[in-house]
């Protein structure tokens, strides 16, 4: 196979390696070459691993009390997820990526394409610059994938940083014809950006096993058996880009904040406390996005992995007689509908609440009856509310309905400190 001719198109997708736990080792350089395991909220499973903890075959997702033995025997360290830290360790990196190429877009916290066509054939070189710049700056270890779109980048990325001889990067389009077939003819077709399980299953029952033999089907084909997904992947594998990178994050159209609580909560106020909570998280959220939303879910539900409890799951949804992104009116309205769906003497393990109906702010058709003195007040507290927190924490203010302390927040009981966004848990240097 002969990729097809893409005006000299150098992607790259930068991926940070294990990142979670080497945002960690970052900070404790005693982690380093020893077996860790990030965990979930409340401490539940496995959501990162480094090389030694997969080498020991946990996965990712694996329950931590079914890992507990195999931790004693080989001494795995398990630390609470610190997602502010992973956060702001993210943006530094993103911020140095973005001085490399002409256009850039962020995938994921730990994931970013550019498009290094302007550097031709120095896009290598560029590449083992970017791996020695964020290593310098954020000792971050990164691996750095090139290809004529973005689904061979993110191939290349994978050999990148599974197969040592490349030193973490690699570029198909320096590769002839025969070297980089031979490579996609040894890569499970499971490796295959948008391929899911489901898919990678149908597709060996068809006689197509590796990469090389994807990218040799017949599109239209596969096409009629999958979808047009299935047909732009064999095209991007060709190295006929069919992805285009989105310099600017297209708004989400729901928003969700949640969470498993740390111990039963059982009663009603102590439920809405929650969802005060999750109301302010996501409401932040959908600011940020300059959104309005129409539409309010709440759910509530029990813990469905204890079969020995009563079950119960239930959610509602409130229409907005206009859209807004006023927390205050958010928590209004879940005070009037939680009593709805509760039902007292069940255990509930998870609330949430979910904004939908999202549209842009400035797009905002106005409500017939309202008062406009009314929307202004209203968006005049929020930017206020915005700034207190930006400036001052965010927790900082919020409204009376929320605990600021609630017993049933997540356990975080090896957490580790937020080393670059609090002030009391900077790191402490002492001379020797």
């Amino acid at each position: 196979m002969v990729l097809a001719s893409t005006d000299n198109k150098q992607i790259a997708l930068i991926d940070g390696n294990n990142f979670y736990v080497s945002c960690e080792r970052v900070f404790n350089p005693q982690l380093w070459d020893k077996p860790v395991v990030v965990l979930s909220n409340n401490d539940g499973c496995a959501v990162a691993r480094s090389n030694e903890v997969k080498a020991l075959g946990i996965k990712m997702g694996e329950p931590w009390f079914k890992m507990r033995a195999l931790a004693q025997q080989h001494g795995i360290i398990a630390l609470s997820s610190n997602y502010a830290l992973y956060g702001d360790m993210s943006q530094r990196m993103m911020r140095i990526l973005s001085g490399f190429g002409n256009e850039q877009e962020i995938y994921s916290i730990d994931e970013s394409f550019l498009d290094l066509s302007l550097h031709g054939r120095q896009a290598t070189e560029i590449g083992i610059q970017i791996r020695q710049e964020i290593a310098r700056q954020l000792a971050l270890p990164v691996g750095v994938g090139i290809g004529a779109s973005k689904t061979l980048a993110k191939l290349a990325n994978h050999v990148a940083k599974k197969r040592p001889p490349y030193q973490g990067v690699c570029n198909f389009n320096d590769m002839t014809p025969a070297e980089r077939n031979a490579i996609m003819a040894s890569i499970d077709i499971g490796e295959v950006w948008g391929v899911g399980s489901r898919s990678a299953a149908r597709l060996r029952n068809m006689g197509i096993t590796h990469v090389l033999a994807l990218a040799q089907a017949d599109p239209r084909l596969l096409r009629r058996h999958f979808s047009v997904v299935m047909e732009r992947i064999i095209h991007e594998l060709r190295g006929i880009p069919c992805l285009e990178l989105e310099e600017v994050t297209p708004p989400r159209q729901r928003i969700q904040a949640s969470r498993s609580f740390s111990a039963p909560v059982y009663t009603l106020e102590i439920l809405m406390e929650a969802v005060a909570r999750f109301i302010r998280i996501a409401s932040q959220r959908l600011r940020q996005q300059q959104g309005v939303a129409a539409a309010l879910h709440l759910f509530i539900r029990t813990n469905p992995f204890r079969e020995q409890d009563r079950q119960y799951a239930q959610g509602i949804t409130i229409a907005l007689p206009a859209a807004s992104n006023d927390e205050l009116l958010f928590t209004r309205l879940a005070r009037l509908a939680l009593p709805r769906i509760y039902r007292p003497g069940y255990a509930y393990y998870k609330a949430g609440v979910q904004l939908l109906a999202i549209e842009a702010a400035e797009k905002q058709q106005a409500d017939l009856f309202s008062v406009a003195q009314t929307r202004q007040r209203s968006q005049a507290l929020m930017h206020t509310l915005d700034q207190l927190r930006q400036r001052f924490g965010a927790g900082i203010i919020r409204s009376a309905a929320e605990n600021p302390t609630p017993y049933w927040q997540s356990r975080a009981n090896n957490r580790s400190p937020r080393y670059t966004s609090r002030w009391e848990e900077l790191p402490v240097a002492h001379a020797g």
